[in-house]
Protein backbone atom coordinates (compact mmCIF):
# COMPACT_ATOMS: atom_id res chain seq x y z
CA UNK A 1 0.00 0.00 0.00
CA UNK A 2 2.79 2.44 0.93
CA UNK A 3 4.66 1.58 -2.25
CA UNK A 4 1.55 2.39 -4.26
CA UNK A 5 1.26 5.79 -2.56
CA UNK A 6 4.93 6.46 -3.32
CA UNK A 7 4.31 6.00 -7.04
CA UNK A 8 1.34 8.40 -7.09
CA UNK A 9 1.73 11.95 -8.38
CA UNK A 10 0.69 14.90 -6.15
CA UNK A 11 -2.44 15.40 -8.29
CA UNK A 12 -3.40 11.75 -7.87
CA UNK A 13 -2.86 12.02 -4.12
CA UNK A 14 -5.10 15.09 -4.05
CA UNK A 15 -7.86 13.23 -5.89
CA UNK A 16 -7.47 10.30 -3.50
CA UNK A 17 -7.84 12.65 -0.54
CA UNK A 18 -10.91 14.20 -2.16
CA UNK A 19 -12.51 10.77 -2.68
CA UNK A 20 -11.92 10.02 1.02
CA UNK A 21 -13.64 13.30 1.94
CA UNK A 22 -16.53 12.45 -0.39
CA UNK A 23 -16.91 9.09 1.31
CA UNK A 24 -16.87 10.75 4.74
CA UNK A 25 -19.64 13.18 3.70
CA UNK A 26 -21.77 10.28 2.45
CA UNK A 27 -21.26 8.37 5.73
CA UNK A 28 -22.13 11.49 7.77
CA UNK A 29 -25.44 12.10 6.01
CA UNK A 30 -26.22 8.37 6.02
CA UNK A 31 -25.99 8.54 9.83
CA UNK A 32 -28.28 11.57 10.24
CA UNK A 33 -30.78 11.16 7.37
CA UNK A 34 -33.14 8.13 7.37
CA UNK A 35 -33.08 5.96 4.24
CA UNK A 36 -30.34 8.12 2.79
CA UNK A 37 -28.39 5.59 0.75
CA UNK A 38 -30.61 4.63 -2.17
CA UNK A 39 -30.77 4.85 -5.93
CA UNK A 40 -32.85 8.03 -5.89
CA UNK A 41 -29.96 9.94 -4.28
CA UNK A 42 -27.56 8.86 -7.02
CA UNK A 43 -30.04 9.68 -9.76
CA UNK A 44 -30.82 13.10 -8.31
CA UNK A 45 -27.20 14.10 -7.75
CA UNK A 46 -26.01 12.76 -11.11
CA UNK A 47 -28.71 14.73 -12.94
CA UNK A 48 -27.62 17.93 -11.22
CA UNK A 49 -23.91 17.21 -11.72
CA UNK A 50 -24.47 16.85 -15.48
CA UNK A 51 -24.72 20.64 -15.62
CA UNK A 52 -22.33 21.66 -12.86
CA UNK A 53 -19.54 19.38 -14.09
CA UNK A 54 -19.42 21.24 -17.41
CA UNK A 55 -19.37 24.64 -15.69
CA UNK A 56 -16.70 23.51 -13.22
CA UNK A 57 -14.60 22.23 -16.13
CA UNK A 58 -14.97 25.59 -17.87
CA UNK A 59 -13.95 27.39 -14.70
CA UNK A 60 -10.95 25.07 -14.27
CA UNK A 61 -9.56 25.94 -17.70
CA UNK A 62 -9.56 29.61 -16.76
CA UNK A 63 -8.32 29.24 -13.17
CA UNK A 64 -5.33 27.17 -14.32
CA UNK A 65 -4.11 30.28 -16.19
CA UNK A 66 -4.33 32.43 -13.02
CA UNK A 67 -7.67 33.93 -14.02
CA UNK A 68 -11.31 33.52 -13.06
CA UNK A 69 -14.65 33.72 -14.88
CA UNK A 70 -17.54 35.09 -12.84
CA UNK A 71 -19.76 35.38 -15.92
CA UNK A 72 -20.33 31.65 -16.51
CA UNK A 73 -23.74 31.69 -14.79
CA UNK A 74 -24.96 34.55 -16.97
CA UNK A 75 -23.57 32.80 -20.05
CA UNK A 76 -25.45 29.62 -19.14
CA UNK A 77 -28.67 31.59 -18.64
CA UNK A 78 -28.41 33.54 -21.89
CA UNK A 79 -27.48 30.48 -23.95
CA UNK A 80 -30.28 28.43 -22.41
CA UNK A 81 -32.85 31.10 -23.29
CA UNK A 82 -31.44 31.82 -26.75
CA UNK A 83 -31.23 28.11 -27.60
CA UNK A 84 -34.75 27.56 -26.32
CA UNK A 85 -36.02 30.47 -28.44
CA UNK A 86 -34.31 29.10 -31.53
CA UNK A 87 -35.69 25.58 -31.22
CA UNK A 88 -39.15 26.89 -30.25
CA UNK A 89 -39.38 28.95 -33.43
CA UNK A 90 -37.66 26.28 -35.54
CA UNK A 91 -38.69 22.87 -34.15
CA UNK A 92 -37.17 21.08 -37.15
CA UNK A 93 -33.62 21.91 -35.99
CA UNK A 94 -31.65 18.77 -35.12
CA UNK A 95 -29.57 18.07 -32.00
CA UNK A 96 -26.17 18.60 -33.63
CA UNK A 97 -27.01 22.05 -34.96
CA UNK A 98 -28.61 23.08 -31.68
CA UNK A 99 -25.61 21.98 -29.61
CA UNK A 100 -23.23 23.70 -32.06
CA UNK A 101 -25.30 26.89 -31.80
CA UNK A 102 -25.21 26.80 -28.00
CA UNK A 103 -21.45 26.23 -27.88
CA UNK A 104 -20.76 28.90 -30.52
CA UNK A 105 -22.84 31.44 -28.61
CA UNK A 106 -21.04 30.59 -25.38
CA UNK A 107 -17.67 30.82 -27.17
CA UNK A 108 -18.61 34.31 -28.37
CA UNK A 109 -19.20 35.42 -24.78
CA UNK A 110 -15.91 33.78 -23.79
CA UNK A 111 -14.14 35.66 -26.59
CA UNK A 112 -15.40 38.97 -25.19
CA UNK A 113 -13.88 38.10 -21.82
CA UNK A 114 -10.72 36.80 -23.48
CA UNK A 115 -10.09 39.95 -25.50
CA UNK A 116 -10.43 42.20 -22.47
CA UNK A 117 -8.30 39.99 -20.20
CA UNK A 118 -5.62 38.76 -22.60
CA UNK A 119 -5.15 41.73 -24.92
CA UNK A 120 -6.45 44.72 -22.94
CA UNK A 121 -4.72 43.38 -19.79
CA UNK A 122 -7.69 44.11 -17.53
CA UNK A 123 -7.78 41.81 -14.46
CA UNK A 124 -10.14 38.90 -15.08
CA UNK A 125 -12.10 39.41 -11.86
CA UNK A 126 -12.94 42.96 -12.96
CA UNK A 127 -13.78 41.97 -16.53
CA UNK A 128 -15.98 39.00 -15.68
CA UNK A 129 -17.68 40.83 -12.82
CA UNK A 130 -18.73 43.43 -15.38
CA UNK A 131 -19.68 40.95 -18.10
CA UNK A 132 -21.65 38.93 -15.54
CA UNK A 133 -23.98 41.92 -15.16
CA UNK A 134 -23.76 42.79 -18.86
CA UNK A 135 -24.71 39.31 -20.10
CA UNK A 136 -27.53 39.10 -17.53
CA UNK A 137 -28.87 42.47 -18.68
CA UNK A 138 -28.63 41.30 -22.28
CA UNK A 139 -30.72 38.28 -21.32
CA UNK A 140 -33.37 40.53 -19.77
CA UNK A 141 -33.53 42.63 -22.96
CA UNK A 142 -33.47 39.60 -25.25
CA UNK A 143 -36.23 37.80 -23.34
CA UNK A 144 -38.52 40.86 -23.36
CA UNK A 145 -40.10 39.67 -20.09
CA UNK A 146 -41.01 36.32 -21.65
CA UNK A 147 -39.97 32.81 -20.71
CA UNK A 148 -39.32 29.52 -22.47
CA UNK A 149 -41.89 26.83 -21.73
CA UNK A 150 -41.41 23.08 -21.76
CA UNK A 151 -44.60 22.71 -23.77
CA UNK A 152 -43.00 24.49 -26.73
CA UNK A 153 -39.84 22.38 -26.81
CA UNK A 154 -39.44 19.24 -28.94
CA UNK A 155 -39.84 15.90 -27.17
CA UNK A 156 -36.31 14.70 -27.96
CA UNK A 157 -34.82 17.68 -26.16
CA UNK A 158 -36.69 17.39 -22.87
CA UNK A 159 -36.36 13.59 -22.78
CA UNK A 160 -32.60 13.56 -23.48
CA UNK A 161 -31.22 14.21 -19.94
CA UNK A 162 -33.39 11.51 -18.33
CA UNK A 163 -32.90 8.83 -20.99
CA UNK A 164 -31.51 5.81 -19.13
CA UNK A 165 -28.51 4.35 -20.95
CA UNK A 166 -27.54 1.84 -18.27
CA UNK A 167 -29.22 0.68 -15.07
CA UNK A 168 -27.69 -1.23 -12.19
CA UNK A 169 -30.34 -1.96 -9.59
CA UNK A 170 -31.79 1.42 -8.63
CA UNK A 171 -28.80 3.30 -10.04
CA UNK A 172 -29.60 4.89 -13.38
CA UNK A 173 -26.85 6.21 -15.65
CA UNK A 174 -28.73 8.80 -17.66
CA UNK A 175 -27.72 10.36 -20.96
CA UNK A 176 -27.12 13.85 -19.57
CA UNK A 177 -24.76 12.60 -16.86
CA UNK A 178 -22.91 10.21 -19.18
CA UNK A 179 -22.46 12.95 -21.81
CA UNK A 180 -21.06 15.38 -19.22
CA UNK A 181 -18.61 12.79 -17.87
CA UNK A 182 -17.43 12.00 -21.41
CA UNK A 183 -16.78 15.70 -22.04
CA UNK A 184 -14.79 15.93 -18.80
CA UNK A 185 -12.73 12.87 -19.78
CA UNK A 186 -11.99 14.34 -23.22
CA UNK A 187 -10.85 17.64 -21.66
CA UNK A 188 -8.75 15.74 -19.11
CA UNK A 189 -7.00 13.74 -21.84
CA UNK A 190 -6.38 16.94 -23.81
CA UNK A 191 -4.84 18.69 -20.79
CA UNK A 192 -2.72 15.64 -20.01
CA UNK A 193 -1.56 14.67 -23.49
CA UNK A 194 -1.66 17.66 -25.82
CA UNK A 195 1.36 19.94 -25.78
CA UNK A 196 -0.76 22.97 -26.67
CA UNK A 197 -3.05 22.35 -23.71
CA UNK A 198 -0.10 22.06 -21.33
CA UNK A 199 0.67 25.70 -22.08
CA UNK A 200 -2.21 26.61 -19.77
CA UNK A 201 -0.33 25.10 -16.83
CA UNK A 202 2.91 26.79 -17.87
CA UNK A 203 1.25 30.20 -17.90
CA UNK A 204 -0.45 29.60 -14.58
CA UNK A 205 2.77 28.43 -12.93
CA UNK A 206 4.96 31.28 -14.15
CA UNK A 207 3.73 33.68 -16.87
CA UNK A 208 7.13 35.36 -17.26
CA UNK A 209 8.94 32.06 -17.70
CA UNK A 210 6.27 30.90 -20.15
CA UNK A 211 6.85 33.99 -22.30
CA UNK A 212 10.60 33.45 -22.20
CA UNK A 213 10.00 29.86 -23.35
CA UNK A 214 8.26 31.22 -26.44
CA UNK A 215 4.63 30.68 -25.38
CA UNK A 216 2.19 33.28 -26.66
CA UNK A 217 0.54 33.97 -23.31
CA UNK A 218 -2.08 36.38 -24.67
CA UNK A 219 -3.29 33.96 -27.32
CA UNK A 220 -3.31 31.04 -24.87
CA UNK A 221 -5.32 32.93 -22.24
CA UNK A 222 -7.74 34.09 -24.95
CA UNK A 223 -8.23 30.50 -26.13
CA UNK A 224 -8.81 29.38 -22.51
CA UNK A 225 -11.66 31.89 -22.13
CA UNK A 226 -13.16 30.89 -25.50
CA UNK A 227 -13.09 27.20 -24.56
CA UNK A 228 -14.58 28.00 -21.15
CA UNK A 229 -17.36 29.95 -22.88
CA UNK A 230 -18.04 27.05 -25.25
CA UNK A 231 -18.34 24.64 -22.31
CA UNK A 232 -20.62 27.11 -20.51
CA UNK A 233 -22.71 27.22 -23.69
CA UNK A 234 -22.93 23.42 -23.67
CA UNK A 235 -24.01 23.65 -20.02
CA UNK A 236 -26.69 26.13 -21.15
CA UNK A 237 -28.00 23.53 -23.60
CA UNK A 238 -28.03 20.92 -20.80
CA UNK A 239 -29.81 23.39 -18.51
CA UNK A 240 -32.51 23.93 -21.13
CA UNK A 241 -32.91 20.21 -21.71
CA UNK A 242 -33.20 19.42 -18.00
CA UNK A 243 -35.49 22.21 -16.80
CA UNK A 244 -37.36 23.24 -19.96
CA UNK A 245 -38.82 26.37 -18.39
CA UNK A 246 -36.23 29.15 -18.69
CA UNK A 247 -36.54 32.64 -17.18
CA UNK A 248 -34.17 35.58 -16.78
CA UNK A 249 -32.77 34.11 -13.54
CA UNK A 250 -31.52 30.94 -15.23
CA UNK A 251 -27.99 30.09 -14.14
CA UNK A 252 -28.01 32.59 -11.28
CA UNK A 253 -25.50 31.56 -8.60
CA UNK A 254 -23.59 29.15 -10.83
CA UNK A 255 -20.56 31.46 -10.68
CA UNK A 256 -19.81 30.75 -7.03
CA UNK A 257 -20.75 27.09 -7.29
CA UNK A 258 -18.39 26.56 -10.19
CA UNK A 259 -15.52 28.23 -8.33
CA UNK A 260 -16.34 26.18 -5.22
CA UNK A 261 -16.42 22.93 -7.23
CA UNK A 262 -13.07 23.69 -8.87
CA UNK A 263 -11.34 24.75 -5.64
CA UNK A 264 -12.83 21.88 -3.64
CA UNK A 265 -11.63 19.64 -6.45
CA UNK A 266 -8.05 20.66 -5.85
CA UNK A 267 -7.60 23.31 -8.55
CA UNK A 268 -5.12 25.90 -7.28
CA UNK A 269 -6.88 29.27 -7.19
CA UNK A 270 -3.51 30.89 -7.96
CA UNK A 271 -3.16 28.85 -11.15
CA UNK A 272 -0.70 26.31 -12.46
CA UNK A 273 -2.16 23.09 -11.05
CA UNK A 274 -5.39 21.13 -10.90
CA UNK A 275 -7.35 18.64 -12.97
CA UNK A 276 -10.83 18.58 -14.44
CA UNK A 277 -11.31 15.13 -12.87
CA UNK A 278 -10.82 16.80 -9.49
CA UNK A 279 -13.27 19.52 -10.52
CA UNK A 280 -15.79 16.81 -11.44
CA UNK A 281 -15.44 15.21 -8.00
CA UNK A 282 -15.67 18.66 -6.45
CA UNK A 283 -18.91 19.30 -8.36
CA UNK A 284 -20.26 15.98 -7.10
CA UNK A 285 -19.30 16.90 -3.53
CA UNK A 286 -20.91 20.35 -3.69
CA UNK A 287 -24.12 19.01 -5.25
CA UNK A 288 -24.20 16.09 -2.81
CA UNK A 289 -23.98 18.45 0.17
CA UNK A 290 -26.61 20.78 -1.33
CA UNK A 291 -29.01 17.91 -2.07
CA UNK A 292 -28.45 16.21 1.29
CA UNK A 293 -29.17 19.37 3.28
CA UNK A 294 -32.67 19.43 1.79
CA UNK A 295 -33.35 16.05 3.41
CA UNK A 296 -31.71 16.89 6.74
CA UNK A 297 -34.68 18.13 8.78
CA UNK A 298 -32.46 19.42 11.58
CA UNK A 299 -31.34 22.26 9.33
CA UNK A 300 -33.96 24.85 8.41
CA UNK A 301 -34.25 26.27 4.92
CA UNK A 302 -32.87 29.63 6.09
CA UNK A 303 -29.64 28.05 7.36
CA UNK A 304 -28.94 25.71 4.45
CA UNK A 305 -26.73 28.18 2.60
CA UNK A 306 -24.71 28.84 5.76
CA UNK A 307 -24.35 25.13 6.53
CA UNK A 308 -23.43 24.48 2.89
CA UNK A 309 -20.68 27.10 3.14
CA UNK A 310 -19.39 25.65 6.42
CA UNK A 311 -19.34 22.11 5.06
CA UNK A 312 -17.56 23.26 1.91
CA UNK A 313 -14.91 24.97 4.06
CA UNK A 314 -14.54 21.80 6.15
CA UNK A 315 -14.30 19.71 3.00
CA UNK A 316 -11.55 21.96 1.62
CA UNK A 317 -9.69 21.91 4.94
CA UNK A 318 -9.97 18.12 5.23
CA UNK A 319 -8.88 17.70 1.62
CA UNK A 320 -5.83 19.91 2.18
CA UNK A 321 -4.97 18.15 5.46
CA UNK A 322 -5.24 14.65 4.01
CA UNK A 323 -3.29 15.67 0.93
CA UNK A 324 -0.49 17.21 3.01
CA UNK A 325 -0.33 14.13 5.23
CA UNK A 326 -0.10 11.80 2.23
CA UNK A 327 2.54 13.92 0.51
CA UNK A 328 4.52 14.39 3.75
CA UNK A 329 4.45 10.64 4.43
CA UNK A 330 5.72 9.90 0.94
CA UNK A 331 8.48 12.52 1.20
CA UNK A 332 9.54 11.16 4.62
CA UNK A 333 9.83 7.64 3.21
CA UNK A 334 11.81 8.90 0.22
CA UNK A 335 14.13 10.85 2.54
CA UNK A 336 14.62 7.79 4.74
CA UNK A 337 15.43 5.62 1.74
CA UNK A 338 17.90 8.21 0.45
CA UNK A 339 19.65 8.22 3.86
CA UNK A 340 19.79 4.42 3.81
CA UNK A 341 21.35 4.45 0.34
CA UNK A 342 23.94 7.04 1.38
CA UNK A 343 24.75 5.05 4.54
CA UNK A 344 25.14 1.89 2.48
CA UNK A 345 27.46 3.66 0.02
CA UNK A 346 29.61 5.08 2.84
CA UNK A 347 29.79 1.68 4.49
CA UNK A 348 30.87 0.13 1.19
CA UNK A 349 33.59 2.73 0.71
CA UNK A 350 34.85 2.29 4.26
CA UNK A 351 34.97 -1.46 3.78
CA UNK A 352 36.90 -1.06 0.53
CA UNK A 353 39.45 1.27 2.11
CA UNK A 354 40.05 -1.05 5.08
CA UNK A 355 40.61 -3.95 2.71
Amino acid sequence: MLGLVDRMSPQTLRILALVIVLGAVILFFAAVVPNYLNGRLFNRVSSSVAIMALIATAQTLVIITRNIDLSVGSTVGFVAFATGSLVTNNPEIGPVILVAYAMALGAMFGAINGVLVAFAKVPSIIVTLGTMALFRSALVEFSDSKSISTANLPEWLISFPNTVLLQWGQLQFRAGFVAAVLVVIVVHIALSRLRAARKLYAIGSNPEAAEMAGIDTRKTVFVAFVLAGALAGLAGFMFLARFGTITVVAGLGFELKSVAAAVVGGVNIFGGSGTVIGALIGAILVDLIDTSLVRWQLVSEFWREAVLGILILLAVAADALLNRRLVAARQAREHRRAEERIAAELAGRAKGQSA
